[in-house]
């Protein structure tokens, strides 16, 4: 049986595309990479090195001169894979908070997505790789084997990411994520270069009227056509 070798998985934040992605590569053995990684780290690269991240020059700068590497996980430790900068493993700095208020400015720039969908593309080339993003089956890897466009509403993925802070014991403020996810699709749907949208041969699924499970199984069937 030939599995489908590169699978592009986009959609908004908190529609359940990470989810997906990591089942979907750990069931076949492939390389989750969720490309959001990349963003992040050029985002705590820029904030590491003092770099004005209202400056989009010096921030593209950084992202075509650092190499990014993503790779199968090296320790079990609760990370889905392994971020690597010039040989060091930030794959747990990327997470800190000043990264999540910054990255999704950095994400904004035409500059920074072309040089980092150039990094994401040298990778996802290789084969046996699930991609998650935003634009990977349209710009990234237009020519992936199987491409998926998880959609939630914004309510519901607001729902998702509140009942998980309080999952982990973290304050949190429904109104104030909605307010979040909202601002975030607004940007992803409305920027010049590479905006958030389905590719036309997507599969589109709505994960308000389906489980996790349910969006695996469909998704995990058509693998195994």
């Amino acid at each position: 049986m030939t599995h489908p070798s590169i699978i592009a998985i986009d959609g908004p934040a908190a529609s359940g595309k990470s989810t997906l992605g990591f089942k979907l590569a750990e069931t076949l053995g492939y390389l989750f990479f969720d490309t959001g990684l990349m963003y992040r780290a050029v985002t705590w690269l820029a904030l590491q090195r003092n770099v004005n991240l209202k400056d989009e020059a010096a921030v593209t700068d950084l992202a075509h001169g650092v190499p990014i590497e993503v790779t199968p996980p090296s320790l079990e430790d609760g990370r889905a894979c392994d971020v690597v900068v010039d040989g060091h493993d930030i794959t747990w700095e990327i997470r800190r908070p000043e990264v999540d208020a910054n990255v999704s400015a950095v994400s904004a720039y035409p500059g920074v997505r072309q040089a980092l969908s150039e990094q994401q593309r040298r990778i996802g080339m290789r084969g046996r790789v699930v991609m998650v993003g935003r634009d990977i089956g349209t710009v990234v890897l237009p020519e992936a084997d199987l491409k998926v466009y998880l959609d939630a509403s914004s309510d519901e993925r607001a729902r998702r990411r509140h009942e998980e802070n309080l999952s982990r014991g973290q304050q949190s403020d429904f109104d104030e994520i909605l307010a979040k996810v909202i601002e975030r699709d607004r940007i992803d749907t409305t920027r010049a270069v590479a905006p958030l949208k389905p590719a036309p041969d997507a599969l589109i699924l709505d994960s308000d009227k389906l489980s996790a499970e349910q969006v695996y199984q469909q998704v995990i069937a058509l693998c195994r056509k």
